[in-house]
């Protein structure tokens, strides 16, 4: 059996990941097929207003008849895409900002680490926010914002990762043979600081969820009526006797960060316990 499979099943025994990677399949799984089983259209009225969860309606509906629960799936097409984005792109942009700081050092690293260091000093939802209500409100300028503020974690990452692995006899090697600084970086370096990065990025994928979400609940994400967790929860939240209204798609935004969570963190345990075996 391949080995990269048997490690897989391995992995998948431990409770932790089992449960996160189960939780992660489901809301993408439902992303890529909701319009295939929702009970009813993310803008369809039921003729049936404020109606408290039932066999008909799981989740309720809202004050124009809509359905909760048809609206908080197909609401997973608007965060999780979106999440998926802004971690793509702060590992790509972040992984090569950190790996030529990391491997060149100098002014350059200096300069480039200060930059850094100015992003990071803003909270991350403080400076998602600016950046958002200057683009203007919808989802691109939401996915815009929290991408400019999420690279710098990976770039620090990434640069502590390559300073501690450049001067390794196999970079040396390749360095002798006149290798180009971008050749070393794609197919010596960067590979090697993947996995610390792919972990990282899962436990983050969860937060991404929720500061998309709360940008969209300070009225800064996607626009009425499309149906958006941080939206939906706004307008829960003005309607205090219909507690589903917010609670339901306040727990599918928990749900999306307990799962990743506990994938992050059982990936991370299931690797420093390999590598305390080497």
């Amino acid at each position: 059996m391949n080995t990269r499979l048997v490690a897989l099943c391995h992995a998948l025994r431990r409770p932790q990941i089992a449960f996160g990677a189960i939780i992660s399949l489901f809301w993408f799984l439902v992303v890529m097929t909701v319009n295939l089983w929702a009970p009813y259209k993310a803008y369809e009225q039921t003729g049936v207003r404020l109606s408290p969860p039932s066999l008909h309606h799981l989740f309720g509906t809202d004050v124009l008849g809509r359905d909760v629960f048809s609206r908080v799936m197909y609401g997973s097409r608007q965060s999780i895409p979106i999440a998926v984005v802004v971690i793509v792109f702060a590992v790509l942009v972040g992984s090569v900002i950190g790996g030529i700081a990391g491997y060149t050092g100098g002014r350059l690293d200096s300069f480039i680490m200060r930059i850094t260091d100015v992003f990071i000093s803003f909270p991350a939802l403080l400076f998602a926010m600016v950046i958002a209500a200057s683009l203007g409100r919808g989802s691109r300028s939401t996915m815009i914002a929290v991408s400019v503020t999420w690279w710098p974690f990976y770039a620090r990452l990434v640069r502590g990762q390559v300073m501690s692995i450049r001067n390794r006899e196999h970079i040396e090697a390749a360095v002798s043979i006149g290798a180009g600084t971008s050749r070393i970086l794609r197919k010596h370096v960067l590979p090697l600081t993947m996995t610390p990065v792919m972990v990282n990025a899962t436990s983050d994928f969860g937060f991404v969820v929720l500061v998309v979400s709360s940008l969209s609940f300070l009225g800064l994400g996607a626009k009425p009526p499309t149906p958006e967790w941080g939206t939906m929860v706004a307008e829960g939240s003005q309607n205090f006797y219909q507690w589903w209204l917010a609670l339901t798609p306040g727990l599918a935004i928990v749900t999306i960060i307990l799962g990743f969570n506990f994938l992050g963190d059982g990936v991370r345990d299931e690797l420093d316990k390999r590598s305390a075996t080497k």
